[in-house]
């Protein structure tokens, strides 16, 4: 079994190729949680990145203005330099630029807009379960490919305002971006880009009910407000961040299968599903490390010295099981009390994901209407299947075989 290292000054060491990080992050972050509040994480041909294990920790380095996001957070694909005024999004601003373009979109994401929104989202929902039974092959049927990753699509498409023509070219995009970062992604950012101002020129020539509408609107009161640039980046962003659903339902549907009390447990009181949405975030949420943070001047950090300029990150995973703040954390239980505890499965501080609420109610709408439709549902694979994408960062399904 895979145990986190120790380096000469104490602090435990995870090597993020280390293949037993990669089948069980939860295990091996949690297992230097249990030995230090601060780690470092190592990987061949990058540099050192310090991590925070603990929910305490973690949670306030989050909201630490100490430690700030910017371009190095992120590792943008080599693109044609036209795109590139494009390539700089509301997530790595900080300060008042970022709150002035987040409070431009933040009208349109928040709870109330979110469940206001859900009777445009079930339908999507129940148009692709009635496609589901027509895409089996050999009696089995990728919940991934055929649910999970094209229903944040479509919802995002509908709440920012893509015209319908054009959704089945974003749902490819969605498709890239959900299967990871690398070549893939950087071929598909030219069409991503396109795709953004075209559905920014549909607006303009028909405005609708949508959020794209809403921005054009703002715009043309205010010129100095939003410009052309900062709206077709905010676009394209918002649309391919809107993703983020699609791993969680995934996760969602792989955990329930595998622990059948509780998926009885919600079948037979299905009240239970915005508790249990909560508690799949917290236990199998895609979010394993957090976005790269750096230092903005030397601090200090139980014991150790952070220099400035030194890239830090929070283990999600080892923070969300950290039995200081949760009651047996590593188990399964949709019947948790909300509110005990808050868990970092969508963030914390001024970059909580902006689409959070968003999420829920379609993890929510997508899990209630899946399990009434499909009370036989059972997985369609082994406990040694290779389903999961080799990525210590990120905890997602390449593929859920399951029968109907």
């Amino acid at each position: 079994m895979a145990q986190a290292g120790r380096d000469a000054d104490g602090v435990p060491e995870i090597d993020l190729s280390d293949q037993e990080v990669v089948r069980d992050p939860f295990g091996a972050y949690g297992r230097a949680r249990e030995r230090s509040p601060i780690a470092r994480l190592a990987a061949p041909g990058q540099g050192a990145m310090w991590v925070l294990t603990r929910h305490e920790g973690a949670r306030a380095m989050l909201a630490d203005p100490r430690f700030e996001l910017s371009g190095a957070s992120f590792t943008p694909p080599s693109v044609p330099e036209r795109y590139r005024p494009y390539m700089r999004t509301m997530s790595e601003m900080e300060g008042a630029e970022h709150a002035r373009q987040r409070g431009l979109v933040w009208p349109a994401f928040t709870a109330r807009r979110a469940a206001g929104f859900r009777p445009r989202v079930e339908p999507l929902v129940e148009k692709l379960l009635d496609e589901l039974p027509g895409h089996a092959e050999g009696g089995a049927v990728d919940l991934v490919r055929h649910f999970a990753r094209p229903l944040p699509m479509d919802v995002i498409c509908e709440l920012v305002g893509v015209p319908e023509r054009d959704r089945p070219r974003w749902r490819e995009y969605g498709a890239t971006v959900a299967s990871g970062s690398g070549q893939g992604f950087g071929e598909a950012v030219p069409g991503i880009m396109e795709g953004a101002k075209a559905a920014v020129a549909a607006r303009r020539d028909e405005p609708g009910e949508d959020l794209i509408s809403d921005l054009v609107r703002a715009q043309a009161r205010d010129g100095d407000r939003l410009g052309d640039t900062e709206l077709v980046t905010l676009v394209w962003h918002l649309v391919l961040a809107g993703q983020t659903p699609a791993n969680l339902i995934a996760n969602a549907v792989e955990a329930l299968l595998a622990h059948p009390a509780q998926l009885a447990a919600l079948r037979a009181d299905p009240a239970l599903m915005p508790r249990a949405v909560e508690e799949l975030t917290r236990w199998c949420g895609p979010i394993l490390l957090s976005i790269p943070r750096y230092a903005r001047e030397d601090v200090e950090l139980h014991g150790s010295t952070v220099r400035e300029g030194e890239p830090f990150t929070a283990s999600v995973a080892a923070a969300n099981r950290d039995p200081r703040v949760f009651t047996d954390p590593e188990r399964l239980d949709v019947t948790r009390p909300a509110g005990t505890a808050s868990h970092l499965g969508l963030g914390h501080g001024a970059h909580f994901c902006l689409g959070a609420s968003l999420a829920r109610v379609q993890t929510e709408a997508a899990l209630t209407a899946l399990l009434r439709r499909f009370p036989g549902l059972a997985p369609a694979f082994g406990p040694d299947a290779a389903l999961r994408a080799p990525d210590p960062g990120t905890w997602r399904l390449t593929s859920l075989p399951v029968t109907l």
